[in-house]
């Protein structure tokens, strides 16, 4: 790797994916803006595959760490910390990035330093194709539903101010619960008004294996890991949660047999 510091960070944590990695590190390698390091977690990965892959990895300016079995967002905060990079752009193995998507978030970046979050458009690729419609950031909506992918870029200097991707969100919502952690900051998001972001739509991904049950145990985890921002905007939560309830509670009964 450059002995030079980069500008921005790459972190990519890997398990049991490294089929994937010469797409998404290729990503990376043909972005129009080349200050970067790339630092990919080997995360305890027990596929003979992957680890024949990570074993022998060869790119420029990229470095794999091999850790135990740690999970996701602790795979993440490995990555950050050892980092040299004055922004963050998480990356998981079997996603890849448009090769505007550093320069322009940089330029942004750079340009607002109250901006805390620049994150873009996404599309769906693999199994499920065509674009991930999803609502633009607007507070306090993200309080009731993440809108914002985990490869948006940020600030290492606010990774530092706060407690990084919290390792007790086992099932999943890592980065909506990080996400908040920066608006608490009172940092700024951004989106980029174009699709640079393209994830891999798979059965086994995370978000389509969550369960019900997941969902409430991870609900509840930001509840207490960002209470006094919840109790701060809390009639706009309830109102929220009281309509989102009596929505469900309209469709069971349009679709029960009481009419």
């Amino acid at each position: 790797m450059s002995q030079e510091s980069p500008t921005v960070s790459v972190i990519i944590p890997c398990y049991n994916q490294g089929q994937y990695l010469d797409e998404s590190v290729g990503s990376i390698l043909n972005q129009t803006y080349q200050n970067f390091e790339i630092i990919i977690i080997n995360d305890g990965s027990t596929n003979p595959e992957t680890i024949k892959i990570l074993k022998n990895f060869n790119q420029p300016e990229t470095l794999v760490i091999n850790t135990n079995n740690q999970g996701l967002a602790a795979a993440r905060n490995h990555g950050i910390k050892v980092s040299r990079g004055k922004y963050i752009l998480p990356l998981d193995a079997d996603d890849k990035i448009g090769n505007t998507y550093i320069e322009e978030a940089v330029k942004l970046l750079e340009s607002n330093e109250n901006l805390g979050i620049v994150y873009c458009e996404a599309e769906f690729f693999g199994e499920k194709t065509g674009k991930w419609e999803l609502p633009e950031y607007r507070f306090p909506d993200i309080l009731i539903k993440n809108v914002i992918f985990c490869s948006g870029l940020f600030r290492k200097s606010d990774w530092l101010s706060t407690s990084g991707y919290n390792s007790k969100m086992i099932y999943g919502w890592e980065d909506h619960d990080f996400w908040l952690s920066i608006i608490e900051l009172g940092r700024d998001v951004y989106r980029i008004p174009k699709v640079l972001f393209f994830y891999r739509k798979s059965s086994s991904s995370m978000a389509t294996l969550m369960k019900k049950e997941h969902s409430r145990y991870s609900y509840i985890q930001l509840l207490k890991n960002h209470h006094k921002l919840y109790i701060k905007n809390i009639s706009y939560v309830s109102f929220k949660v009281l309509f989102l309830f009596l929505k469900k509670s309209i469709i069971f009964i349009r679709n029960s047999e009481i009419l």
